[in-house]
């Protein structure tokens, strides 16, 4: 396991969308490469962090889960604070995710930072067989406003590590290039690791239980 000095970038990414739509098996798939099949949730917001090589750079991803406070629409805006990417989930077999989409996208860039990241993401492909969501309308949604997509399923391990990593991908493509020259998405480059004070060891995280 590296040091806090062995990573380039840190990069906050939010995982967003309806209660039981798969988000905390998509963060412990990519982090930890576990699957959770008892769906018991616990109240609160987690995280769990994963260091990755894109474009011959290390960057640590800190990736938030909600943990249920979707339920309670108490999600807040230090939540979204620092955020540069986010996946916004639905499952493919429930049509209601979907279409609280929108409100959710609402929600994103009504806290978080105006360059942020999007991908909308399709969970649970494993259940095509009930499938309520057709591709082409979520991809054709996508691209009317601007988000990625992908379709994955965390139980079966399919494209979660190209979704987290495509999203990472265009989060440092963002910073190394001249698009944005305002808002804080420019300043999550660090020159210095050290200076992100919340960083713990890698693993996952629980904070802010009390509602």
């Amino acid at each position: 396991m590296g040091t806090d000095e062995d990573y380039n970038f840190v990069f906050k990414v939010v995982l967003i969308g309806e209660s039981g739509v798969g988000k905390s098996n998509l963060l412990s798939r990519f982090t930890k490469n576990e699957f959770n099949h008892d769906s018991r949730t616990t109240i609160g917001v987690e995280f769990s962090t994963r260091t990755v090589q894109i474009n011959r750079l290390t960057i640590k991803a800190q990736i938030w889960d909600t943990a249920g406070l979707e339920r309670y629409r108490a999600i807040t805006s230090a939540y979204y604070r620092g955020a540069v990417g986010a996946l916004l989930v639905y499952d493919i077999s429930k049509h209601l995710t979907y279409e609280s989409v929108e409100r959710w996208l609402k929600e994103l860039y009504d806290h978080a930072d105006p360059h942020i990241v999007v991908m909308l993401v399709g969970n649970k492909t494993d259940l095509s067989s009930l499938r309520a969501v057709p591709t082409e309308e979520a991809r054709d949604f996508a691209e009317k406003r601007g988000l990625l997509f992908m379709e994955t399923s965390a139980l079966e391990s399919t494209n979660v590590e190209t979704a987290f990593n495509n999203v990472l991908a265009e989060i440092h493509r963002k910073v190394a290039s001249k698009e944005v020259t305002r808002g804080s998405i420019s300043a999550v480059s660090l020159s210095n690791p050290n200076a992100v004070g919340a960083e713990r060891e890698e693993g996952s995280k629980t904070c802010c239980r009390n509602l």
